[in-house]
Order: structure tokens, then sequence, then C-alpha cells
């Protein structure tokens, strides 16, 4: 499987209600984006290559059980990551949970 493979998996496992890179016209979803890597150099080559990314959900709901969730998932499908921020948002009213994640 893929890094793509698995980062969508992980995701669909929660909801559909996923989007890579770009909003929702919804109250709930996530979008994830890659946004570099995190090679191991030996030998003049990658000797490993590992992806790195966000997960933003934004969500109308306090303590929304997807959080909780996604972590679950990228862990049970062998994705590092940590949970980066929890923020609301006065002007849009959505929570915004962020997760930086990797991937190899």
């Amino acid at each position: 499987m893929s890094w793509q493979e698995r980062i969508i998996a992980a995701h669909l496992a929660v909801t559909d209600q996923v989007s890579h890179g770009q909003r929702m016209k919804s109250s709930r979803y996530f979008v994830w984006q890659e946004d570099g890597s995190n090679d191991l150099a030996a030998g003049n080559g990658h000797a490993e290559r590992a992806v790195t990314g966000t997960t933003d959900l934004f969500t109308k709901r306090e303590f929304d059980p997807w959080a909780d969730a996604l972590g679950e998932s990228l862990s049970g499908y062998g994705i590092a990551w940590y949970l980066s921020s929890v923020q609301f948002e006065e002007d849009t009213g959505f929570w915004h949970t962020e997760w930086v994640w990797e991937v190899a």
C-alpha cells in the first residue's frame, strides 16, 4: 500500500467527509495535505523515505468524536502522529483540530 493509500484509508475509516487540500462545504470535515519529507540519507541515497503532513478537522461539535477516532485510525494504519493544536475560531464558529503525521 502506498503512503497516499494509507493516509486516505485512515481518514475513510472515520468518515467519507474528507478532502485533499481543499475546504468542503460542510459543517464537519477533514482536510489533509502532505507538506514535506523526512528521509534518512545513507550511502549517497535515500535509505528510508517518509512523507510528513497535516490533517485538520473542522467541526461545529465541541469534543467531536471524530477527533479520537482519527488518532486511533492513524495508529491502526501504522502512521506516526501527534496532536498539534485545538482552537475555536470565533469568526466561523468552527472547532479546528490539527494533527501532524508522518508515514513511511
